[in-house]
């Protein structure tokens, strides 16, 4: 738990993958056919790869980037392919923790959203999202062609909305992201599990 006076904070950023929402990726390429090992391997394939992150800065199409993918891996083309263009599989919604913001939003807290993400996945994860409906404003990396741990992106959300860092708290899965923030003067937690992190806002309710 944060330990950090409530008063002190006037917004709150949360990241959105692992956050706001869960991935079921390993459950989805179970799904598909894959062990639970190919589908760990599978995982790690995708994700860790570079290319990724490429798709995540929204410079270039998911068609093009899954040409890539199976340029780079021809004997998994099939599985990759299926996996990057059915997005929508991939998560699940983590709603005990929508139900917060609206109490938060009551509290008068700013709420903000600094996330990676490709412009289709990210429509595809917040569609129908109760939380898309108490946002104040949002940074998603497809839209200014950068993604955390890179200072610009922290600095446009900054800058679009006028926020001074030591007024907000930051939430976010990946440490590089939390200590990123950190380093600018940010109040930033990382976030472990869902039950963690509905602690932290009923912290803050």
């Amino acid at each position: 738990m944060i330990k950090i006076g409530v008063n002190m904070i006037k917004n709150i950023i949360f990241d959105v993958g692992n956050v706001l929402i869960d991935y079921r990726w390993k459950a989805m390429l179970m799904a598909y056919g894959l062990s639970e090992e190919e589908a760990v391997e599978m995982g790690e394939r995708i994700f860790e790869d570079p290319l990724w992150l490429v798709l995540d800065t929204g410079t270039v199409d998911a068609e093009t980037i899954i040409e890539q993918y199976k340029e780079k891996y021809p004997q998994h083309a099939e599985t990759i392919s299926w996996f990057i263009s059915h997005g929508e599989f991939m998560h699940v919604a983590r709603k005990h923790v929508w139900n917060i913001i609206p109490r938060l939003k009551e509290k008068g807290y700013g709420i903000y959203l600094l996330s990676n993400y490709s412009e289709e996945l990210f429509t595809k994860h917040t569609k129908g999202a109760s939380f898309m409906d108490q946002i104040d404003g949002m940074v998603v990396s497809y839209q200014k062609h950068v993604c955390k741990p890179d200072p610009k992106i922290y600095e446009y959300l900054l800058k679009d909305y006028h926020l001074n860092p030591q007024d907000c708290i930051f939430f976010d899965d990946r440490l590089e992201n939390v200590e990123r923030a950190r380093e600018m003067k940010f109040k930033a937690v990382q976030v472990l599990s869902e039950a963690q992190l509905i602690d932290e806002l009923n912290a803050l309710c």
